[in-house]
């Protein structure tokens, strides 16, 4: 009878401490997330990394001796100056624009929505993508935000959600719709009257928002990305057992996510401090703004977007939004602290451009992937080039200034428009940031996470897109 007994408590034990049944996809996306999580660099770590393996690449590669790889990282170090700047004002506006009272205000009436841990990590990731095609800054911001209040909401009613996961879900903007939409920075360079194609005489005109964003093949791609990364993002969710939540990672006592704080006037505030923080000169400029904006399309039409008018709006709406000159300075000074690691890294990687650039990896590189395509697998070995390239150098506009020129003249050749050359290109350079970190600093920031940490589901998701994005790419007319 003691042998019963005993044998009956261990089987009771055995069966309570089982492990709940995984789907294949679930069980696929926890086992690469404990390797990553194990081996995952920081960002900055990764960047000094891929110098490395840039550098060891185009020794062998190109036959090329040290010193020159030297000098070629210290060419390029300076190379993105310009174009950083305006990542980087993309990034802060749309922070600024996603901690507005009223943003903010509507992003804690959309975490109410979910009912489940797998609905909370689809509408974050739907939330994330749909902004992200507005603005890639926004998107990531929004994103972020969104994933950080869902947790905060589910560890208050006792909803089990994946808090790494949902983090990976506010990234999908960043990492799959954004190079379709209206922030494309390939797209938008090629809309800047006088860009430096039009000057080599690669191009012979402005390739205007209706052939790169408008067009039909972009928004059918958007729609179909949105509905099978929803679905993947679903089937990834781990069961309720093994959701790992926000109190985990963060400690919520302790509450720090920045939030929109106005400026209080002194006690007896002097003219300056009343012109500082004037409504009506904020607001007014701020209108003429967004005035001069609205123009710009209502005269030139969609092909007014490029990147220095999307970057002029997104700074007007902002001060229009915040109207008190000193109140929009603050914000400005608060979002600049989650760009600090982007502009850390941008010469690092300006330095890996002067690598591939300077001793001739890159040209070999494209010269390779793009010789065997053909007109029906153009698109997907222009979005295979954009992935390969954007692990290392993670900036879609210094990624275009290497291989847009050959690449819309390899397209040329083929029949290929350069509508959808650009189109397959952005959705590579999309695509991989869910292996490279770079991206995600902001992110991690607002979310609490080490890189390791959302990683492996990053590059679970990565994967599962590899076969939805090849068939679309080669099936889909232009």
């Amino acid at each position: 009878m003691k042998s019963n007994t005993a044998s009956h408590s261990s089987s009771t034990t055995e069966h309570d401490s089982k492990e709940p049944d995984l789907t294949p996809v679930q069980r696929f996306g926890e086992a690469i997330a404990d390797r990553v999580e194990r081996w995952m660099p920081s960002p900055f770590l990764f960047a000094i990394l891929l110098t490395y393996v840039a550098a060891i690449a185009a020794f062998i590669s190109e036959g090329v001796s040290v010193p020159e790889i030297a000098r070629s990282w210290y060419g390029g170090f300076w190379s993105l100056l310009q174009f950083a700047m305006q990542m980087v004002i993309i990034l802060v506006t749309g922070c600024v624009v996603a901690y507005h009272p009223r943003v903010r205000a509507g992003i804690l009436r959309l975490v109410r929505l979910p009912k489940n841990g797998r609905q909370a990590v689809v509408l974050v990731g739907l939330g994330s993508m749909l902004t992200g095609w507005v603005s890639w800054g926004l998107g990531l911001i929004f994103g972020a935000i969104l994933a950080r209040e869902m947790g905060k909401l589910a560890a208050k009613n006792g909803m089990a959600v994946h808090y790494p996961l949902l983090a990976v879900a506010g990234y999908m903007g960043m990492s799959l719709t954004w190079g379709w939409g209206l922030s494309s920075s390939a797209g938008l360079l090629q809309a800047t009257d006088g860009n430096v194609f039009m000057e080599q005489g690669i191009v012979d005109r402005v390739i205007p928002a209706t052939e790169w964003v408008f067009h039909p093949y972009s928004l059918i791609l958007t729609v179909l990305a949105l509905i099978f990364a929803s679905i993947m993002l679903y089937l990834l969710s781990p069961p309720e057992a093994n959701c790992r939540g926000i109190a985990r990672y963060v400690d919520l006592k302790e509450e720090v996510v920045r939030k929109s704080n106005p400026v209080n006037l002194p006690t007896n505030p002097t003219l300056a401090d009343r012109i500082d923080n004037s409504r009506l000169l904020g607001g007014l400029i701020a209108f003429t703004g967004v005035c001069l904006f609205i123009e710009a399309f209502l005269t030139q039409g969609l092909g007014a977007l490029n990147l220095n008018v999307f970057n002029f709006g997104f700074l007007m709406i902002g001060l229009m939004l915040y109207s008190s000159p000193s109140r929009y300075l603050n914000e400005f000074q608060d979002a600049v602290k989650g760009s600090a690691g982007v502009i850390l890294l941008f010469p690092f990687y300006a330095g890996i451009i002067g690598i591939m650039t300077g001793t001739g990896l890159v040209d070999t590189m494209t010269e390779s992937l793009l010789s065997i395509a053909t007109k029906e697998s153009f698109a997907v070995t222009a979005w295979i080039t954009g992935g390969i390239l954007n692990v290392f150098v993670p900036s879609a506009g210094g990624e275009w200034a290497i291989i847009g020129g050959p690449m819309m003249l390899a397209g040329a050749e083929l029949g290929i428009p350069h509508g959808q050359t650009i189109a397959a290109y952005a959705v590579g350079d999309a695509h991989t940031n869910l292996l490279n970190p770079f991206w995600a600093i902001p992110l991690l920031a607002i979310t609490e996470l080490r890189a390791r940490d959302m990683f492996g589901y990053a590059i679970t998701m990565m994967l599962l897109l590899v076969p939805f994005v090849a068939i679309v790419l080669y099936l889909l007319p232009y």
